[in-house]
């Protein structure tokens, strides 16, 4: 199924969600865990989570910000590194709002060493992250939440209920962006109206699980 490091090729587009859940379902059947994305509506799940700049980070660091926004990310994922760039705009597009970016790190570094805490630390740096990257080495925070893949977005509102869940836009290509949903949410949450597309289907590299195989 192609090298360490590819994209699984049932993550690669919108389209192909449903195999997405089926990979996912049957990683987390075979290492014990649960297979269920977090429900619109429920609370943030709390975390305790170092950073690449030395601090550890909870959900009452980010007290006081209206909307948090939680991207499971990681470094070795191409759609990721497409998406960087974006991620950064939105951060400082929408900080003077209050809206708080937070991406989190889950892959098992074992298999995958770009994916280490040190090798985030350079990640952030070259690229100029203007967001916490946190590393979630135990992958109990991406199981807490569901996370299916990289980048898998979940945006809370100002009592960290989820009212967005999913991609960030339709298209790993920025070129060829029609819908700017993460964006769109935002707007929505802001204005404090509902979210009128609240769920999405998130689509890039399959998170590794510690218990499986590099694929």
């Amino acid at each position: 199924m192609g090298h360490a490091g590819a994209p699984s090729p049932f993550l690669q587009t919108p389209s192909s969600y449903a195999w997405a859940t089926i990979i996912y379902a049957a990683q987390v059947a075979a290492s014990g865990m649960i297979a269920s994305t977090l429900a619109l509506g429920a609370p943030a799940p709390d975390f305790d989570l170092p950073g690449v700049d030395g601090r550890r980070y909870s959900l009452s660091s980010f007290e006081g910000k209206p909307v948090l926004v939680v991207i499971f990310s990681c470094n070795h994922c191409p759609y990721v590194v497409a998406y960087e760039d974006r991620m950064i705009a939105i951060q400082r597009d929408y900080a003077q709002r209050g809206v708080q970016l937070v991406a989190i790190n889950s892959n098992d570094d074992k298999a995958y060493p770009a994916d280490s805490l040190p090798e985030m630390v350079k990640r952030s740096r070259d690229k100029g992250f203007n967001f916490p990257y946190l590393r979630d080495e135990p992958q109990k925070v991406v199981e807490a939440y569901g996370g299916v893949c990289t980048p898998h977005v979940f945006a809370f509102d100002k009592v960290r209920r989820l009212r967005y869940r999913g991609r960030i836009d339709d298209s790993k290509d920025a070129s060829k962006v029609t819908t700017h949903d993460l964006r769109n949410a935002l707007d929505d949450m802001l204005r404090g109206g509902a979210v009128r597309v609240p769920d999405t289907k998130p689509f890039g590299c399959s998170i590794k699980w510690y218990s499986m195989k590099p694929v």
